[in-house]
């Protein structure tokens, strides 16, 4: 195990760089093929390189994405190593050591001599930002699932039942340049009405819910000297339920600018849909009792802000459970780690799992 997370790591591969995505590919679906004794093969999706083994409509699913946040050249300050129980490197706990889990799970299985015909990997590259190129294929995938297990990391050694959705939106407040010192009353201020907007999304949340509505980027005018004309913003929405992702996305569309003379532009809009604790009980429940039937210390259950493919998955009606990867800590960080220890418990777990979904143990 070890050599093949160092593997993954040392290939480098941010989502931004079509090339090294490209590349770990290769080097991914070599890696599977030796795990797996069967071919594993590369495809491109709308551009994006994505790995598969099995099926191509499997039964269940095992999904996980090869790109990382980290620029190419970070191995040389942040290299690939075992120290003491830690993995560490750039990706290796998002989510490099999850994938080698994977892997490890299915060639359990076939060692025990399990049929596993019905079981598909499919491996992404674009995850960390969005999973655009990828969602048509993701989609395609499901077409006969009754499960998705999912390699993002654990938390702190807990599985992800819950997800928050995520709503993204890029608005462009348009309003009309003068002189500020001359003529200010003759133009309208794109950042008035920015200001003004964000302001109003201040009430939009809904913290008895876990609604979060957040302004993050805003750039406006040209010169200090002159009204702007432009103002751009960008907003995160998070929420635990469809229905307030919808709620906060008619407070956008709805709103009135101050200045009649103004234009709003709306790009984006609900991203993610939430991974919904209906969609993980069934699949949790499975878990435990196979951790149980391992002798592994009881398994925990968490509800995590951040998005991932299993909001995908759970959003088409498929049993999902994510956070099935390494444990350890440090996402997107310079201290990431993922614990070389756990990897064989969480390897053996997963294959239970798949054990049990294969024999129809999960409710429709």
């Amino acid at each position: 195990m070890v050599e093949s997370v160092h593997l993954l790591v040392s290939t480098e591969s941010p989502t931004s760089d079509l090339a090294a995505c490209a590349h770990i590919a290769e080097v991914a679906a070599k890696l599977t093929s030796e795990w797996l004794g069967s071919p594993a093969r590369v495809e491109e999706h709308d551009g994006c390189p994505v790995v598969r083994w099995g099926p191509q409509h499997p039964e269940i699913l095992l999904l996980g994405h090869l790109d990382t946040v980290w620029p190419v050249g970070t191995l040389s300050r942040l290299p690939s190593q075992l120290i003491d129980d830690q993995l560490t490197g750039p990706g290796v706990f998002d989510m490099k050591a999850g994938i080698v889990q994977a892997l490890a799970a299915v060639s359990l299985l076939i060692d025990k001599g399990a049929n596993v015909g019905a079981v598909g990997i499919l491996l992404t590259s674009d995850e960390e930002t969005g999973s655009r190129a990828s969602r048509k294929v993701i989609a395609s995938a499901l077409t006969s699932a009754t499960a998705v297990l999912v390699f993002e990391p654990s938390a702190g050694g807990a599985l992800k039942t819950e997800r928050k959705g995520t709503s993204w939106y890029r608005i462009k407040f348009h309003g009309r340049a003068a002189h500020a010192g001359l003529d200010p009353e003759r133009g309208v201020n794109a950042t008035v009405e920015a200001a003004a907007f964000v302001m109003a999304t201040q009430s939009w949340g809904n913290q008895d819910a876990g609604t979060t509505v957040t302004p993050t980027l805003l750039n406006s005018g040209t010169t200090a000297n002159t009204v702007p004309f432009l103002a751009e913003l960008t907003l995160d929405v998070r929420a635990w339920s469809a229905g307030e992702q919808q709620r906060v996305d008619s407070c956008v569309r709805t709103w009135q600018g101050t200045h009649p003379e103004a234009r709003i532009e709306i790009d984006g809009g609900i991203d993610r849909p939430p991974l919904e604790l209906s969609a993980s009980a069934d699949l949790f429940a499975i878990a435990q009792q196979v951790a149980q039937q391992l002798g592994l210390s009881e398994l925990r259950s968490c509800a995590v802000g951040g998005a991932s493919d299993g909001n995908l998955t759970a959003a088409a009606g498929i049993p999902t459970l994510d956070g099935l990867g390494a444990v350890g800590d440090g996402a997107h960080a310079d201290h990431e780690w993922a614990s070389f220890s756990a990897m064989a418990e969480r390897a053996a777990l997963t294959a239970g799992i798949i054990l049990a979904a294969l024999n129809g143990e999960i409710n429709d």
